[in-house]
C-alpha cells in the first residue's frame, strides 16, 4: 500500500509490461556488475524501484529477487529516489511555479538533463545550469 502511494506520488509514466520487463533485466545486469557494497545496494534498490513501478502500473510479474534482498532494497529506495524526485520538483518550481516535474533520472549525468528539459520546454542550458547550482547544496545518494 505504501509503496503504490509513493509511485502515486512521484507520478512516473506507465509503460508496457516489456517496457518494465527490459528496464528490469537492465537493472539486474548492472546489480551483477555492481563491486562495492555501496554501488551494490544502489542497484539492488534500482531493481525493487523498477519491479514496483511495474507492479504500479498494473502489470503482474514475479519478484526478480528473493524478498530478503527486495526489503533490503526498499530501504534505500525510498530515499534514493525520493531525494531525486524533490530535487527536481523543486527546480521545476524555479522555472514555473505551475510546472511539477516528475523526474528521478541521476542528474550527475547531463545527457539525461536535455531530455528532461526538452520534455518540459525548458531551454536545455537554463536547466542544467540551474541543476548544476542545486546540486553543490543537495544531498543524493549513489
Amino acid at each position: 500500500m505504501l509503496i503504490k502511494y509513493w509511485h502515486s506520488i512521484l507520478d512516473e509514466p506507465k509503460e508496457s509490461l516489456e517496457w518494465h520487463q527490459n528496464d528490469i533485466n537492465d537493472e539486474l545486469e548492472e546489480l551483477a556488475e555492481a563491486k562495492e557494497f555501496i554501488h551494490w545496494w544502489s542497484e539492488l534498490s534500482d531493481v525493487a524501484y523498477t519491479y514496483t513501478r511495474a507492479k504500479w502500473s498494473g502489470h503482474n510479474l514475479k519478484r526478480p529477487i528473493n524478498l530478503g534482498l527486495f526489503t533490503f532494497g526498499l530501504v534505500y529506495m525510498f530515499p534514493k529516489y525520493t531525494l531525486r524526485w524533490t530535487f527536481y520538483y523543486s527546480i521545476g518550481k524555479k522555472f514555473d511555479k505551475k510546472l511539477k516535474i516528475t523526474e528521478v533520472r541521476n542528474p550527475k549525468k547531463p545527457e539525461k538533463l536535455r531530455v528532461i528539459a526538452q520534455r518540459y520546454n525548458i531551454d536545455p542550458d537554463e536547466f542544467e545550469k540551474e541543476v548544476k547550482r542545486k546540486m553543490k547544496y543537495w544531498v543524493f545518494l549513489k
